[in-house]
């Protein structure tokens, strides 16, 4: 691999891609913010694409609850948009890595989810992200990889580990709901792991198709509320469980949105690390 474009340059996961690929000698790394490619433009897509190895698409609409009242306008970035990418990268020949989401289940499961379960998006946000899944298996079906991910939080962007912090210095306690569970993952691990993937791929070493890009064991927000406060030396006892009840969303949550991580084994990498070891690297430490 020599030549990498990566999409949504701006974002929480797209600045953690250009902070790990800033130390590869061996690259060179394109990184476009939204106002430098509209990626539901397909004529600017193609130019971009045009002459690089391997895309990581990092763009995408993150508004869930406001992709319930525009839906058309997310499926066009998180849908229609990717189509344009994987279209331009089978003209090129390049490879492509798509970053998709948990939200793609219907969140009803007692297990961790394959690999290769079956999809049911229970939300408009998560449709519109099954939509640029399919458009990749369809256009790169040699070349396209999907890695899901969730609950993301880093140091580049609104997330709730940075909203539990804030909230720490405003109020003596805090309600927090703890009947969703899920895997806790830190944007810059990702960021590692998206671009292991992409040099495994070049190598020959990682089949395309879909990969769970999230970390290892499982919480609830109420427990990841409380890891964080124990980080920084505050009380847990200050976070309450409640339900999801009392925080009524426009867009429902999958209640249990728990991912498995076999296929990393077959591309010779290992799967995350355990989120509250992340967690102590993260920006939560003190």
């Amino acid at each position: 691999m020599s030549r990498l474009l990566v999409t949504g340059a701006g974002g929480m996961l797209g600045r953690d891609l250009q902070a790990v690929l800033r130390t590869r000698r061996d690259l060179s790394v394109t990184a476009t913010t939204r106002a430098e490619l509209d990626v539901t433009d397909a004529a600017a897509v193609r130019a971009a694409v045009d002459g690089h190895d391997v895309v990581i698409n990092a763009a995408a609409w993150t508004d869930v609850d406001g992709a319930e009242t525009q839906e058309a306008a997310a499926t066009a970035v998180n849908g229609d948009a990717v189509a344009h990418l994987a279209d331009a990268c089978a003209a090129t020949g390049a490879r492509m890595i798509q970053v998709s989401t948990d939200y793609v289940f219907r969140g009803d499961a007692t297990e961790p989810y394959p690999e290769d379960a079956v999809p049911s998006p229970l939300n408009a946000y998560g449709r519109g992200k099954l939509v640029g899944e399919l458009a990749v298996r369809r256009l790169l079906p040699d070349a396209g990889y999907v890695v899901r991910t969730a609950w993301l939080y880093g140091e580049h962007g609104p997330n709730f580990v940075a909203t539990m912090l804030r909230l720490a210095g405003e109020r003596d306690t805090l309600d927090v709901v703890d009947d969703q569970r899920g895997q806790p993952t830190w944007s810059y691990a990702l960021a590692e792991q998206l671009v292991a993937l992409a040099d495994a791929a070049v190598a020959g070493r990682a089949d395309p198709g879909t990969y769970h890009g999230t970390a290892s064991g499982e919480t609830t927000w109420y427990g990841l509320a409380r890891a964080v406060f124990s980080l920084r030396g505050l009380d847990p006892d200050r976070i309450r469980p409640t339900s999801s009840e009392h925080y009524r969303r426009p867009a429902p949550r999958p209640a249990y949105s728990v991912l498995a991580h076999e296929r990393w084994a077959k591309a010779g990498l290992r799967p995350m690390a355990d989120w509250r070891s992340a967690l102590a690297e993260s920006p939560a430490r003190p």
